[in-house]
């Protein structure tokens, strides 16, 4: 049987609309850090349980207990992080240990952090890409569940090479993270 899926954003959420538009497994919850995120009204819109609150004047502590006691009432057991930018603090993942994954827009262990397509054009490499990976206290550091790659093209910029990887992301992530959520 299929786990029940919380997926946390905190913009747009093209890649939270890719994995519900999948329908390869069961969105118990969609929540953000933002409550005005584009991704909660689109949620919303498709009859999807969500939870937003902003952190700001919280602390890291009681956000993450309250974002905590959301995924757990909606009967979340795996957590699928979709645009979500913030870091997750040590507890929160040991809480949640090998139930959260996550996708990167780089070629893990290649370019952890921010601006991975600057940093890949910038090293002239000829391939980028994007990872699934299972989520630990080590940013972007966890295990790799799948990948795919893109060219770099001559005259490429960040913002192009982005909108390829982004196409892979939505096709990647829906795959891998049914795989996950039915072994």
């Amino acid at each position: 049987m299929t786990k029940r899926v919380g997926i946390l954003l905190s913009g747009r959420g093209s890649n939270m609309m890719a994995l519900v538009e999948s329908e390869l497994f069961d969105v118990a919850l969609v929540a953000s850090d933002k409550p005005d995120a584009p991704g909660i009204a689109w949620a919303r819109d498709r009859g999807l349980a969500t939870f937003a609150l902003s952190p700001k004047g919280l602390g890291k502590a009681a956000y993450e207990g309250a974002l905590d006691r959301a995924l757990r009432d909606a009967g979340v057991e795996v957590i699928a992080l979709a645009g979500y930018m913030r870091l997750l603090s040590d507890r929160f993942v040991a809480d949640w240990r090998g139930r959260i994954v996550n996708i990167h827009p780089s070629l893990l262990p290649k370019y952890k952090g921010l601006d991975t397509h600057a940093r890949a054009i910038a090293a002239n490499d000829g391939v980028h890409g994007c990872s699934v990976h299972v989520v630990t206290e080590v940013l972007d550091g966890g295990a790799v569940l799948g990948q795919a790659e893109v060219p770099i093209l001559a005259g490429d910029t960040p913002d192009t090479l982005a909108a390829r990887v982004l196409v892979e992301e939505h096709r990647l992530y829906p795959k891998v993270l049914a795989e996950f959520v039915n072994r």
